[in-house]
Order: C-alpha cells, then structure tokens, then sequence
C-alpha cells in the first residue's frame, strides 16, 4: 500500500499539484511516443510565432531605411528585400497552420486515450470493491466520478498540461527575441510578468477550492437524481414529487451557487490579464517613445515590440485558461484518488495491491498455488464466527456448526437474526470478523473468489435482469451455448415461459427487467444458477415471488436440482421447509436451536412458537 493510502483524505489534498500530476505518469509513459513528438512539434510553432513580429520590424525597417535593418535584407533591392521577408513570414505562417492542427490531433487523442484508460481502470477497480463499500457509498457519488471526474481529469492532458508547456515555450521564445532585439523594452515587459503570476496563483488556488465544492455538490445532486429514478414507483405512490423536487431545488441551487464561485475566479483572471497588458503595451508605447525620441531607438523596433507585447500577452491568457482547465483536473484526480486508494478489502491470496492511479498500470497477480475447489462435496463448516458491519455492533456471534456434504439446510428466524449475514459471508462478500469458514475442510479465503463462486449459486428473493437478451442474462457472459442454455431452462420447467416471450431466447429484455413481472425474473434466476451445475445451492426466499401453480413447477425442479447437492434455504413460509434434514433457528446473531421440523416443534422453542402464529395466522 502506498503512502497516500495511510493519510486522510484531507490530508491528502493538499498534495501539491506537482504530485498529483505525478499520478497520472503511468498513464503518460504508455504513450510516451505521441507525447514526445507532440512537444518536438512546439519547437517549430513557438519560433515561427516568435519571428513573426520580427518580420514585420524588419519590413518597417526596411521601408523607412532605418539602421535596424539587417543586412541579409539589404542585398538587393527594396522589392527583392521585401519580397524575402513575405517568404520567410510565409513559410512561418504555413508552419503554424500546419504543424498545430497536427500537433492539436495528437495531443487530443494521447488525452481521449488516457481518459479511457482511467475510466477502465476506475471501473474495475470499483466492480472489485468489498460490498461494504457501496453500503456507505451513494451511487450517484460513483456515476459522476466515472463521468464528469474522469473526463476534466483527461483535459489535464489533452488540453492543459501540453498546453501549459506550449504557451510556456512559446513565451520564453518571445523573450528571447526580444532581448536581442532591445534589451530596455524587453525587461520592462517581463518584470510585468511578475505581479500576473503572484495574482494568477491566488485566483487559480480559490479557485481549486470552490470546484472542489461545486463537485462534490453535483456528486449530491446526481445521487439524488438517481435515488428518485430507481425508486419512482414509492415517489408517485406516496405523492413525494413536490417534496423531492423540494429537496433537487436545494442541492440543485447550492451546485449552482458554487459554480458562481469557479466562474467568478475564473473571469477575474482573464480580466486582470486585460487591464495587465493594456498596462504592459502603454508601457512599450511610453518607454519606447521615450527611447524614440533621444534616437536610441527605431521606430521599427518599437513596432516589433508593440506586436511582442501582444504575442506575450496572448500565451499569457491561454496559459490563464488551460491552468484553469488543470485546476479542474487536479481536482478530478483528489476525487478519483478517492475511489482508486480505496483498499480492495476482500481479494485471492497473493493478489498484490496497486493504490491509485498505480492500478491500471499492472495487472493483479495471483499464486498458482491457491488452493481450488477441486473435490466437489459440499461440506460447509463455521468455527466461531463473528461479524460486524461497523465498530462491535455483532449480527453474528459465535456461530458454529458443520453442514454435511449433500445436507438440506433451512436457516428460519425474526427479521434481523442475521439469515442473509450467513449467505453474504459464505459467499464472501463480506470477511467475519472472527473465526473462519471452511468449504471441503478449506479456508473460503483460500479459495480463489472466482472458483468459490463457480462452487456455489445463490438465488435472491429479488432477481437482478440486465439489459440485453434472455440467453445473455442466463448464460451471463459465461459462454454457454444456446443449447445448454436451453437444456437448463427446461432442467428448471421455465422453459415454456421463455417460449411464450416474442423472439423466444432472444428476447431483448429492458434495464432491470422492466418488462418482465417479478416472477417471470425469478424464473431466470432459476435457469442461471442450474447452468452452472453447483455443488452448493442457496435459496432465499426464492419462490417468494412466484404464484401458486409456477411455484409448485419450480418446486418439482428444484427437488431434482437438489439431489446430491448442498442446500441452504432461507424461508419465512415454515410450511416450505418441512422436508429439509436440519433446521437452524437464529436470533439476533446467535444459532439458538437446530433440528428437524418434528423435533423442534417438540421443543417448544422458539421455532415452534414461529409455527404455531402462522399456522394461527392461516
């Protein structure tokens, strides 16, 4: 872990800039070549640039038949003098028509491919986070991180740090002419420099601190605005739309106010750049008159100096604006820094750990010697686990016990017993916080995270559909074939279901299933976990969403899914889970009872008290 992943986030934004910048180096030397001939390409259009202003002196100079005039151009006539000078500002200007579009193209794509990189690499490394993570971390928070963070993030390259160095060059080029043209003038212009930078870093770092803000209020507002989206059907039912809107127009308003605050910083910038080189070409204009008057100087040269004033200034508020551009990015980075320092809290054995924009850069690395799920039993054991999801706040305490290879099990409890805790921790997505769990007599830690989720399914009240067609969300990216897509559906009698539906297996399905009833998405559910033939299967209140005659069709397949196969089964219909081998009987974390049905209504516990109500209830 590097050092950045040890201090606060506070801490860590007041990193300097140059550090920052620094973090994107990986991501500079994969395109090293593009970036080095794109800053060779500055040379020729900073000189070009340079030299001409210079040209027209040497014109005037020439015209007027004035000492100043070098004698290169002398060598003819005026009409032959002139006419070198109109090639020579000829050849400058094709030079810069040229060679900046060329060099612009190939600043563009180094940033547009460094901008890709950056969101791939942010994506897998949030699609690796632990699940606790997104248990404290609005989704909108992420969305605008892998949007809007991720492409101001980009510019820093493709618009502001070879821009900065192009302005940059093209100003020292200036200078440089100007001192071996007149050397008075020309320290005047430059000692002018001196109050624009003091006042371009204290516009540029408030303005760092209000984009900061204006970010992080649109990371609330699009949190909100997805909030409202994914649950619209609760807003309109409950009439929350004036009162949500309500609360938009707040953030909405707060975003807007902080927005106002990077374009005032940013205007007073450019409008102190103005008064600044209006201020710098009076002072050519008096300094030079000045020298005019006592025939220290020509009046060429302060023609030239007049167009230098000009040029210097011009880079000057570019440079203003891409340095803006950069502040922005640096920004992005803080912000994308946040999420890419997030340390992934559950990974394989041996799997090495890049922090930050490090991350991309090398791929992870796993041992060969992990240890594989190879002999497919089913035994699944609990040595005193506990578990918290935040501080000593246990959901699970001290659980202990052995489910024999090929065992029905039905975990049955109040809401908040610690059931789906059980299942979240035998699938790994979240670590106990003590004791451990073995499968076959190994450590789920370790075991690969993709062979442990090979060795088992787990089938959710809620079946997630994503968008794309039927076979895709049941092979899921898998590679199964269409017929052994097929043979798992009717292994799970939802096949007929799916022969109903318009274009059958192929079927385009909408984001989250949208048009699909619940039970026809649990159907799914279904086909999925049998294609994959696990050794393991997990079953929380699955059939919750189906009717009656689907569910008795899904039940009969399921028994057959179940033959020889571990089963943990989650169920608050006690009636469903009568046939099991055990029952474990939990409350508040802690496994009370277990036995079969007969046995724990003879008890008298709490499992037969459950009973009783429903069977009460019904």
């Amino acid at each position: 872990m590097s050092i950045t992943n040890t201090l606060p986030k506070s801490t860590r934004r007041r990193e300097t800039d140059w550090r920052l910048f620094l973090r994107l180096a990986p991501y500079a030397r994969r395109h090293f070549k593009l970036l080095t001939v794109s800053m060779l390409l500055l040379v020729p259009i900073a000189i070009g640039n340079a030299a001409q202003p210079l040209l027209i002196g040497q014109a005037i100079s020439l015209i007027r038949n004035e000492p100043s005039t070098y004698a290169f151009f002398k060598r003819g006539t005026l009409m032959e003098g002139l006419q070198i000078i109109e090639g020579a500002f000829l050849v400058t200007v094709l030079i810069q028509l040229l060679l900046r579009g060329f060099q612009g193209y190939l600043v563009q794509k180094v940033g547009q491919n460094i901008t890709a990189e950056i969101r791939q690499d942010l994506f897998h490394h949030v699609t690796s986070l632990a699940v606790r993570y997104f248990d404290r971390t609005p989704v909108g928070k992420l969305i605008t991180r892998l949007t809007s963070d991720v492409e101001a993030l980009g510019d820093v390259f493709s618009t502001g740090a070879i821009g900065i160095l192009a302005d940059a060059l093209s100003m020292l080029v200036i200078a440089s002419f100007m001192f071996t043209v007149q050397w008075q003038l020309a320290l005047m212009l430059i000692l002018t420099l001196i109050p624009i930078g003091a006042l371009i870093i204290y516009f540029q770092q408030q303005f760092r601190k209000a984009n900061y803000k204006a970010r992080e209020e649109l990371s609330v507002l699009n949190s909100q605005l997805q909030e409202n989206i994914t649950g619209i059907n609760v807003v309109q039912l409950f009439r929350r739309e004036k009162f949500n809107a309500k609360l938009y127009r707040q953030s909405n308003n707060s975003y807007v106010k902080e927005v106002d605050r990077t374009i005032f910083f940013d205007s007073s910038v450019s409008a102190t750049l103005e008064w600044i080189s209006l201020i710098a070409i009076s002072g050519v204009l008096w300094l030079g008159g000045w020298l005019l008057l006592k025939q220290q100087l020509t009046f060429a040269i302060l023609s030239t100096f007049i167009l230098y004033a000009q040029r210097l200034f011009d880079p000057l508020q570019q440079f203003a604006e891409k340095f803006t551009v950069i502040q922005a990015g640096f920004t992005a980075i803080e912000r994308v820094s946040d999420i890419l320092d997030e340390p992934i809290e559950i990974r394989d054995k041996g799997s090495r750990h890049l922090s930050g924009f490090e991350f991309g850069y090398i791929d992870e690395i796993v041992n060969n010697d992990e240890h594989q799920v190879t002999a497919k039993r089913g035994e699944i054991r609990f040595e005193h686990v506990w578990f918290a999801y935040k501080d000593n706040d246990y959901v699970i305490k001290d659980l202990d016990f052995v489910i024999q290879p090929g065992e029905k099990i039905a975990l049955v409890g109040p809401t908040g017993a610690g059931k789906s805790t059980i299942i979240r921790l035998l699938c790994r997505l979240y670590e106990p916080t003590q004791g451990r769990i073995l499968i076959d007599g190994i450590d789920i830690r370790d075991v690969p995270q993709a062979e442990l989720r090979r060795y088992m399914a787990v089938i959710l009240q809620d079946g997630f559909i994503f968008a794309g067609d039927v076979k895709g969300n049941i092979s899921l990216g898998d590679g199964y074939t269409i017929e052994e897509v097929q043979r798992a559906a009717e292994k799970t009698n939802v096949a007929e279901f799916i022969e109903q539906l318009p274009q059958n297996y192929h079927t385009q399905l909408r984001e989250r299933g949208t048009n699909l009833s619940s039970g026809q998405k649990q159907l799914l559910a279904f086909a999925r976990a049998a294609i994959r033939d696990p050794q393991v299967l997990v079953l929380d209140e699955a059939t919750a969403s189906l009717d009656v005659g689907t569910e008795a069709l899904v039940q009969k397949a399921l028994d057959e899914l179940l033959i020889e196969r571990t089963a943990i089964i989650i169920a608050h219909r006690l009636s469903t889970i009568r046939n099991v081998d055990r029952i474990f009987v939990l409350k508040r974390g802690e496994l009370i009872e277990q036995g079969s049905h007969e046995q724990l209504i003879e008890q008298g516990g709490l499992y037969a008290t459950l009973h009783n109500l429903q069977m009460l209830g019904s």
